[in-house]
């Protein structure tokens, strides 16, 4: 018994999962220095803090795949980490006003298709039915990440690039487009489960 509790802690402290967890204690820390957006500085140590984070959504797999280091916990903490980061620099950046306008919508679409398919997939896993992710939309949360970024640097980074926060609103509204196909991709993978079921 005792090495089969130490098994399951080997596997819950690798290398994999410790990207996981920084990933997810990244979240309180971007949100907590964006409590100050007119200060330039703070801006910066929130780009950061995220950028690492980012990075980590990429290295936590690869390290997984590499070394088998594939858990359950990983598999179910990997995208709640990915989910929380971008829904809470989502808010923060609305907040603050650098998402307003029609770019409010973008993050709408955004946030609404995340619990969308979060529901999917947690019915489906009861099922035991499997959605594989897409290149697509790993190429729609490299996306978000990516516009995420621009509007967390915001009027700091259009010291640096002129017309940064536009770029991160185009960027945004790229990845709310992908973001509805990969939704409705996802749910049309789906649908005949459910009408199986209903």
């Amino acid at each position: 018994m005792k090495s089969v509790s130490s098994f399951g802690r080997s596997k819950a402290l690798n290398l994999a999962n410790l990207l996981t967890y920084g990933r997810l204690a990244a979240v309180p820390a971007v949100v907590g220095l964006l409590f100050w957006p007119e200060d330039h500085w703070s801006r910066w140590a929130a780009l950061v803090v995220f950028a690492v984070a980012a990075i980590t959504d990429y290295l936590d797999g690869y390290v997984a795949r590499t070394f088998a280091q594939q858990s359950a916990l990983g598999r179910m903490l990997d995208p709640i980490a990915d989910k929380l980061l971008v829904a809470a620099c989502l808010l923060m950046l609305v907040a603050d006003g650098t998402i307003h306008g029609w770019a409010l919508w973008a993050a709408i679409v955004i946030l609404c298709r995340e619990i969308l398919v979060s529901g999917l997939r947690e019915f489906l896993a009861e099922l035991k039915v499997s959605v594989p992710v897409s290149r697509v939309a790993k190429w729609k949360t490299t996306l978000q990440l990516v516009s995420l970024g621009f509007l967390i640097a915001g009027p700091a980074g259009e010291t640096v690039l002129p017309n940064n926060t536009l770029i991160g609103i185009v960027l945004l509204w790229v990845a709310a487009v992908l973001t509805i196909y990969t939704g409705w991709d996802y749910f049309k993978n789906g649908i005949h489960h459910l009408m199986d079921e209903g």
